[in-house]
């Protein structure tokens, strides 16, 4: 937990729980504003919180259930606004994300966090060195957040567009491995896109109820760049997604060609193995022919009618070779030799 009490752009106490905040901020005045930063809190101190500034049931639950989509709400004079942090991690090369949200009231900003970033004492940090931007309220508060979310997607659009680089190299390549990556890829992305799709609206409503709830002009301005900033992010989240489907037709197509090339070289070593089996076959039945008639007149019965006959041996060796020219005539004929 980290609680600060300002006054003008300024910290003027650092209580150490909430009931020490709670005093602090009364004591201070109307003037004061108390930011309260909670990581991973217990339901005991949501709901404290929410009898001491009149939040919402539905919004607690939300904080305490976590795992929301981005989204603003208002609830009477309370803002509830929810935000998807992302971060690239290098040494598994996958998207980390994270969550956020942001309680805005008249003289209060609670920001309840459930994973490592975004790093919210950063932005502490950075709007404690700007004590002029601090002094214009929750909303500056509020700007500060979204401008480090929206900031914060720059390195994971940089980490993306390198996989889908990569990922383009191992398809023409022809890495096997390659589809099981777009398509955990593809999920990465289509997680990317649902945390930043919706900042487009988030901003759009709070530019329309600018005049409403009186937001400072310089806050607008600085707003209307966090929009520029967020529909960049958008247009390339998008781009990525449509890449990615592109990249998976070419793959598809890619293995299909080479399937087809491996059924093609099988059709043809069939081919070819055929034609060796064709070959074999009719040489082996041409030499059977001869075998079969030696055979038969190598038995030596007494009453075999050729046996003693003087042109019996002429007689054998012509029919062997009469047989052998016919059979070799016939198979040269359907292309068997």
């Amino acid at each position: 937990m980290d609680s600060g009490i300002y006054l003008k752009g300024v910290r003027r106490r650092s209580p150490a729980g909430l009931g020490d905040t709670y005093r602090e901020l009364e004591v201070m005045g109307d003037d004061a504003m108390a930011w309260i930063g909670l990581y991973r809190p217990s339901e005991a101190q949501l709901w404290s919180l929410a009898e001491q500034f009149g939040l919402h049931e539905l919004a607690i639950e939300d904080a305490i259930v976590a795992h929301q989509r981005p989204k603003l709400e208002r609830y009477g004079d309370t803002l509830f606004v929810v935000l998807r942090a992302a971060r690239y991690l290098d040494e598994t090369e996958e998207v980390d994300f994270g969550e956020v949200h942001v309680f805005l009231g008249r003289n209060f900003v609670l920001t309840v966090r459930h994973s490592e970033s975004p790093d919210l004492a950063v932005v502490r940090r950075r709007l404690e060195e700007e004590p002029e931007l601090l002094a214009r309220g929750p909303e500056a508060v509020l700007y500060a957040i979204l401008d480090a979310v929206v900031d914060g997607y720059a390195p994971v659009i940089a980490g993306l567009q390198n996989d889908i680089d990569e990922i383009e190299t191992e398809v023409f390549r022809g890495d096997p491995a390659v589809s099981r990556r777009i398509y955990e890829l593809s999920r990465e992305v289509i997680e990317f896109q649902r945390a930043t799709r919706p900042l487009i609206p988030i901003l759009a409503a709070l530019s329309a109820g600018s005049d409403k709830y009186g937001i400072d002009e310089e806050l607008r301005r600085y707003l209307r760049d966090v929009d520029d900033h967020a529909t960049t992010v958008v247009e390339r989240v998008d781009g990525f997604r449509q890449n990615l489907q592109d990249i998976l037709t070419v793959n598809a197509t890619l293995v299909g060609q080479a399937q087809n090339e491996e059924i093609k070289h099988l059709t043809e070593a069939s081919y070819a193995q055929n034609e060796e089996v064709k070959r074999i076959s009719a040489w082996a039945a041409i030499l059977f022919a001869p075998t079969l008639i030696g055979t038969i007149y190598g038995m030596n019965f007494r009453h075999m009618p050729e046996l003693h006959w003087l042109f019996g041996y002429p007689f054998a060796l012509v029919l062997m070779g009469i047989v052998c020219g016919v059979l070799y005539t016939a198979f040269k004929h359907r292309d068997w030799l």
